[in-house]
């Protein structure tokens, strides 16, 4: 069974996703990572010269690799579930997996970044342009049977959670909930995705505490 995380930016994918891959010995699929690859630019780049359409293009051709690849774990774009084709790609067969913040605490991540970021790019309030974004995709996040809260917890708390509901999943005795930051488990509650902190870093760069 693969792993999916999705969730908004500066959630901890990338990070949490090096991680778990590495805890259960697979492969990690970033997709923004091998869009990259493919087009040989940054994400920012292909936004500016051929567009979002161009850039969900291949987002759509990287998700349907990735589902082919067996058993790896899956570390997606912020936008990427949004599309119903990949929601249902992705979820087929998979323990998925949302990492959630608050707008705030996004906000207070990625602000040394944000100009790189196409949707952040240029927003009078960074953290109100954040709340924006995360009301409109809220009812798809909040549908992910799996909600981490990441605020306060090490990126190996988060990674021994999800290895824990890979267990359980592949057992068949997963049950949708929602992981507070202090670790307790309750049930997932529609329109719930928790809050987080990170740490103010690039997505590119390890470190080993997801909190502060």
């Amino acid at each position: 069974m693969r792993v999916v995380l999705t969730g908004f930016m500066g959630t901890g994918k990338s990070a949490v996703g090096r991680r778990v891959a590495e805890r259960l010995g697979r492969r990690l699929v970033d997709t923004d990572v091998e869009i990259e690859r493919i087009e040989g630019m940054p994400v920012r780049e292909i936004f500016a010269r051929s567009g979002e359409a161009r850039f969900r293009e291949l987002e759509r051709r990287v998700v349907a690799e990735s589902c082919n690849a067996g058993d790896v774990v899956i570390a997606t774009g912020g936008g990427t579930i949004l599309d119903a084709g990949n929601r249902s790609a992705l979820a087929d067969g998979a323990l998925m997996v949302c990492l959630g913040a608050s707008p705030e605490t996004i906000a207070r991540r990625v602000r040394a970044y944000a100009a790189d970021r196409p949707l952040l790019a240029g927003a009078r309030s960074l953290t109100a342009r954040i709340r924006e974004l995360l009301d409109s995709r809220q009812s798809i996040y909040a549908a992910v049977p799996l909600q981490i809260d990441t605020s306060k917890r090490t990126i190996e708390q988060v990674a021994d959670t999800i290895v824990a509901a890979l267990s359980a999943a592949e057992q068949g005795v997963l049950h949708p909930r929602r992981e507070s930051a202090a670790g307790e488990s309750a049930a997932a509650k529609p329109g719930s995705t928790g809050g987080g902190r990170l740490p103010l870093r690039r997505p590119t760069e390890r470190r080993g505490i997801v909190a502060p």
